[in-house]
């Protein structure tokens, strides 16, 4: 049950794991297109069962950041809805991106989500118009109340131009819909206040920062690097939860010369990552204007990092530093 609290006052309790309603390791899936840059439909299928049943994923986000949500049209977001949940939603949590700037718009996209078989919703706070902390709760109420599903919200300042106030966070923990943050607002201080005050399940949607999260009582992550190495963002979590901290430690630190490759800013996690799959031989295709594909120099170093980290992670599996002969 959820905790009752004052709106702006924080009652400060020892930190605990959240319950997972969304799965524990969840990928934030690219979405595949074909040569030409048509939807992928199949692509999606194998590369969700890839992730799920072969890298370990519990659930998938789709059509968020990562996923291209700002250039693929309602119609694609519904296939590819469909498609992933006919592929592995009996077998992992499937969360639709809804989120845009426009709370009319948005509310479809959740209809439409529900229909189409989603088990949660993904909700970026409303983006490029900058509304006022009591237009977002209202406008992330209102999507919460538009169908049945569980909510995740999205707080990504670097992208919208507005946070989730720790105040707005507490008064939309009230709501029975809303059960979930990704938190890439990079506020340690507001995260952990929102923990503490509240029963909200918290993913980190940056990958650095997903052992350092799930140490402050979070639930999980939200991964980008998960879409070419699950296995290894997952091995963080598990030695976690396992009790094996110092473990946890090096699998978290050897996977950061790929969570620097990949979302580190040269470009775009999407350009990045799309890169990554297609060296992998994996559906990715191209992207969509206005990002630019990665060149080869690019790509190289990607993979060099990909080769590294997976290097990095057999070493933290048997406990011998990396680079040290076992």
């Amino acid at each position: 049950m959820r905790r009752p609290h004052t709106p702006g006052m924080t009652t400060l309790t020892a930190p605990r794991t959240a319950a997972p309603p969304f799965g524990r390791t969840a990928a934030a899936m690219i979405t595949p297109f074909t040569a030409d840059g048509a939807l992928d439909p199949d692509g999606a299928q194998q590369l969700a069962t890839r992730l799920v049943d072969d890298g370990g994923c519990d659930a998938l986000v789709l059509s968020g950041t990562t996923g291209e949500s700002p250039t693929t049209s309602d119609t694609e977001k519904e296939t590819l809805l469909r498609a992933v949940a006919e592929a592995v939603g009996d077998r992992a949590r499937i969360i639709a991106g809804v989120g845009t700037s426009d709370t009319r718009h948005t509310v479809s996209l959740a209809r439409d989500a529900e229909r189409a078989g989603a088990h949660g919703l993904l909700v970026v706070t409303p983006y490029y118009s900058r509304p006022t902390q009591e237009a977002v709760g209202h406008h992330l109420r209102t999507v919460a109340d538009a169908t049945g599903l569980p909510v995740m919200l999205y707080d990504i300042p670097g992208r919208t131009g507005t946070a989730l106030s720790a105040r707005t966070l507490l008064r939309l923990a009230a709501h029975p819909r809303i059960v979930a943050v990704k938190d890439c607002g990079y506020d340690p201080l507001k995260t952990a206040k929102v923990l503490a005050a509240t029963d909200l399940a918290y993913y980190a949607g940056c990958d650095e920062q997903i052992l350092p999260l799930r140490a402050l009582g979070g639930a999980g992550c939200v991964s980008t690097v998960a879409n070419a190495a699950p296995r290894a963002v997952r091995a963080v979590l598990d030695a976690y939860d396992a009790g094996d901290t110092a473990a946890a430690t090096r699998r978290q630190l050897a996977l950061v010369p790929l969570i620097e490759a990949v979302t580190g800013g040269e470009a775009p996690g999407t350009v990045t990552t799309k890169a990554l799959l297609q060296h992998l031989g994996l559906p990715a295709g191209p992207v969509r204007g206005p990002l630019l594909a990665a060149d080869a120099e690019l790509t190289s170093r990607l993979v060099d990092a990909l080769r590294t980290t997976l290097d990095r992670t057999a070493d933290a599996d048997t406990g011998v530093p990396a680079g040290v002969p076992g």
